[in-house]
């Protein structure tokens, strides 16, 4: 009987210590193969930094696909990790159904899948957001991004590899105290406001914008040069104004400071207007003095005009039919459609590009890493300007053998120490501090000032990311500020874009055709062999009783 008792009283305190150490230990292993619930350093630094409680709402909850209860799954997994991480991180899943016209309020707008079962085709209608809540501020997180996905399967895959990243982004969003500055330079004949709202809206959820005129530089560069420098980086969205000396070595100045740049470059003027009110159009070069200043940065935006059979569409009146006017949809081989470096965070599995009137670019030797970031396809065409372009020839069949240009550059990062483009020149101010040789700097420059500009409904704007004609989805918005994120990221936030993720999903048309085969393999066969085991047990039991 003592024992017995030692025995229990042991087992007893050997339990009592495993908890013990157990809630004083605590570590989680990924057996992953792709490691999906191992956080990288970003992510675990950024939690670090949760002093106080990190509320997380998401919104699904409720009856929707299975193959999008997958991202549910996935969704409560990640958050564990990051509670795991730091127990200030609170997260619920709310079913969005009785507060759709609030989410819809705030932003938060629905998506309508097409759902397969049983060889059926259904439509069902999720709410893929997530809603940050930290010291009385909020962050809305999107769970399904627009990507460049063949199926509903591979949008999803997408979707789970983008978690880390979204949440990392959201994290630090509504952490930070300062947010970094950007500067829309001014001044200088660039886009109007109105058709950069779409772009610039979706960059001051995140960033602090202003307008910057470069007209002050005139008559004090050196000021203008110290006030420009607080901003971290400069979008130069379309100028048509030809830039003066001074302008360019403020600028060059800036960014020998280590100021970044967004260049939206178009050195042909052509006029849309005139196309489409008189049938033609006449492409020239536009004379915007900033050769000599981006080939000391290693690039050459060239007068070269692309057009490419991978294009995008144009709609226009094709006839009546009665007192309608009918509409047809032709492809336009000036507005090339681009597809994205897919191994850069900045293109990856963004949706194809649309560009219109643009110009090809070229690299220099320079001491500086070069990465395309949008190229064209091969089967390309080269024209050189001026140029008369006629509305009548989108109806023409083009000839395959004219277009054989092959590949051509279209955007490009810029990485390294800039050399001043004035490091041998004369300079048209005395700069007080003037600097050689840039600082470890980035920039991005691209051939096309208009894929940043979003089309007019009534005079509002459009969004970028949808044609208003044909609405057709282009990935305008999302590559320039994955391209803003880029530039500014100090902290390498934006390369989790690059995770990848594989996710094992059933083949639907197999498993509806071998349904019946399944179902009785899974209910037939184990109720077979527990009758099988039985008789076998029994027969033996009596023969070795008997």
């Amino acid at each position: 009987m003592n024992k017995n008792l030692k025995q229990i009283v042991f087992v007893l305190v050997g339990v009592l210590l495993i908890n013990i150490l157990s809630s004083s230990f605590f570590k989680r292993f990924d057996l992953t193969k792709d490691k999906r619930y191992t956080l990288s350093y970003i992510t675990t630094n950024l939690l670090d930094e949760l002093d106080t409680d990190l509320i997380v709402n998401v919104y699904l909850e409720g009856e929707f696909p299975s193959e999008f209860q997958r991202l549910q799954i996935e969704t409560r997994q990640f958050l564990e990790e990051l509670q795991a991480e730091n127990k200030n991180v609170r997260f619920r899943f709310i079913n969005p159904d009785d507060i759709r016209e609030e989410l819809i309020k705030n932003g938060m707008m629905p998506s309508q899948l097409t759902v397969e079962e049983d060889g059926k085709l259904s439509e069902a209608i999720i709410f893929p957001w997530a809603e940050l809540f930290y010291k009385n501020r909020s962050q809305k997180i999107s769970l399904l991004p627009n990507t460049l996905a063949k199926t509903q399967e591979d949008q999803l895959e997408n979707a789970v590899a983008s978690l880390e990243h979204s949440f990392a982004n959201g994290i630090q969003l509504i952490t930070q105290e300062q947010p970094k500055t950007i500067a829309l330079l001014s001044g200088i004949g660039q886009l109007e406001d109105i058709k950069l709202y779409s772009f610039l809206s979706e960059l001051g959820q995140k960033y602090r914008l202003a307008k910057f005129t470069l007209d002050s530089v005139k008559n004090d560069p050196e000021k203008t040069l110290s006030q420009l420098k607080k901003f971290d980086l400069s979008i130069i969205a379309k100028p048509t104004k030809k830039f003066t000396s001074q302008e360019k070595l403020t600028l060059d100045q800036y960014i020998m400071n280590g100021g970044k740049t967004l260049w939206m470059i178009d050195n042909l003027s052509a006029d849309t207007d005139s196309l489409y009110n008189q049938g033609k159009m006449l492409a020239f070069p536009r004379d915007l003095n900033l050769t000599d200043l981006l080939f000391s940065y290693g690039v050459r935006v060239n007068n070269k005009l692309v057009q490419d059979l991978n294009a995008s569409k144009l709609t226009l009146a094709a006839g009546n039919a009665g007192n309608q006017t009918q509409f047809e949809n032709f492809s336009w081989f000036y507005h090339p459609l681009v597809i994205g470096n897919p191994n850069h965070p900045t293109t990856k599995n963004v949706l194809p590009i649309r560009l219109r009137f643009t110009t090809q670019l070229d690299t220099l030797q320079k001491n500086i890493k070069k990465t395309p970031l949008l190229v064209s396809s091969i089967l390309t065409k080269l024209s050189g300007t001026p140029k008369i372009i006629e509305l009548e020839s989108i109806t023409n069949e083009p000839k395959q053998e004219e277009y054989a240009a092959g590949s051509q550059l279209l955007a490009v990062l810029l990485e390294g120490e800039f050399e001043s483009a004035y490091r041998s020149r004369t300079k048209p101010f005395d700069s007080k501090n003037y600097i050689e040789k840039s600082i470890p700097n980035k920039m991005v420059v691209i051939a096309d000032g208009d894929i940043g500009k979003n089309q007019l409904l009534k005079g509002k704007p459009y969004d970028l990311g949808v044609d208003k004609w044909t609405q057709e989805r282009f990935g305008n918005k999302d590559f320039l500020v994955n391209t803003v994120d880029y530039l500014l990221d100090d902290n390498g936030l934006i390369d989790l874009k690059n995770k990848s993720i594989q996710l094992r999903v059933l083949d639907k048309k197999r498993a509806y055709k071998e349904k019946s085969f399944w179902q009785l393999f899974n209910i037939a066969l184990p109720i077979s062999l527990l009758l099988a085991f039985g008789f076998i047990f029994n027969y033996l039991r009596k023969k070795k009783y008997q």
